[in-house]
């Protein structure tokens, strides 16, 4: 934590894919073997690391009713993908940081969310979570704190959630590695494919995950966050996988444009689009930034946006 501004400290940010893949069969496919390094990659830079957290935003963990977290403090389960079962089980047996569980929580209602922690033996931990903390914290030398994506949150409450996560990070003086589990294009094939023969579903698609990782690799997060309505209306992906994301990301991390981005891999997985991508919080910036949406602090209900008086 930073004294002076008691802002938290984040020391990086990472971006991957839900998908089995890379965890289960990365020999398969040559670009899951490229997946599987880059999460490598980023195993090693988080060992190296002061971290003494990592922060999990899962897109295959949904929600309906407000916003959970995990705050069991050793999950042990078995976990097989709902769609690629084929590929096998998924054992796991997870560290989480029970204390800033519930510290989440808290500033969550502290500034107006519906939040819950769970804790309770055989609750299914989504195939997304188990395979970032199975690639990217094998050894559990970090604790880990998983937060779902309400599937009926809006952008408001959405970033409310972020801003309650650097609440939380401040107020414990935690150190943490921030980490976005969602695919970018996420058109998947209908019918089993042959991994070999596996690649990004259509050519927009590809054109637009190109887009998305010009961005990231530009380090231009809140950019990408502002922007993700118009980039979700071309992809037409699921609003849980296309700008919660972003929001989320951008609200815990700082919503700037001052990160160093890294694209590690970009591959297909079944079609949709699968990337590993690091954002480091540095001191440049990317010039000005697309601040055309309100900057929401606490989080009041939904706007009543009819006129009742047409219905």
């Amino acid at each position: 934590m930073t004294e002076e501004n008691n802002e938290p400290e984040i020391l990086f940010g990472i971006y991957c894919p839900p998908h089995p893949h890379p965890l289960l069969c990365p020999e398969a496919n040559e670009g899951y073997g490229k997946l599987r390094s880059a999460y490598e990659e980023c195993r090693k830079r988080i060992e190296e690391s002061e971290a003494d957290l990592i922060l999990i935003y899962s897109t295959t963990w949904p929600s309906i009713v407000g916003h959970q977290i995990q705050a069991l403090e050793n999950p042990v389960w078995t976990h097989v993908d709902d769609d690629f079962h084929y590929l096998g089980s998924m054992p796991y047996d997870f560290k989480i940081d029970v204390d800033f569980a519930n510290g989440y929580a808290q500033a969550a209602e502290k500034r107006g969310l519906h939040s819950r922690t769970v804790a309770y033996e055989g609750f299914p931990i989504d195939t997304g979570s188990v395979v970032a903390l199975q690639l990217l914290n094998p050894d559990n030398r970090i604790p880990a704190c998983i937060v779902s994506s309400n599937m009926y949150a809006n952008r408001a409450e959405t970033i409310v959630l972020g801003k309650a996560a650097r609440d939380a990070l401040a107020e414990q003086g935690k150190k943490a590695i921030v980490v976005v589990v969602a695919s970018l294009s996420n058109r998947m094939f209908t019918e089993h494919i042959d991994e070999v023969d596996d690649r990004i579903h259509s050519q927009k698609d590809d054109d637009w995950n190109q887009k998305i990782l010009e961005f990231f690799g530009a380090g231009r997060l809140e950019d990408l966050s502002q922007l993700s309505r118009d980039i979700h209306g071309q992809i037409r992906v699921n609003k849980v996988v296309a700008y919660k994301p972003a929001w989320w990301m951008a609200a815990t991390m700082g919503q700037h444009n001052n990160y160093t981005g890294e694209v590690l891999a970009y591959e297909a997985l079944h079609g949709s689009g699968g990337a590993v991508i690091t954002l480091t919080p540095t001191d440049g910036s990317f010039g000005d930034k697309e601040f055309d949406e309100d900057d929401v602090e606490f989080y009041h209900g939904d706007r009543n946006v009819l006129d009742k008086g047409m219905l």
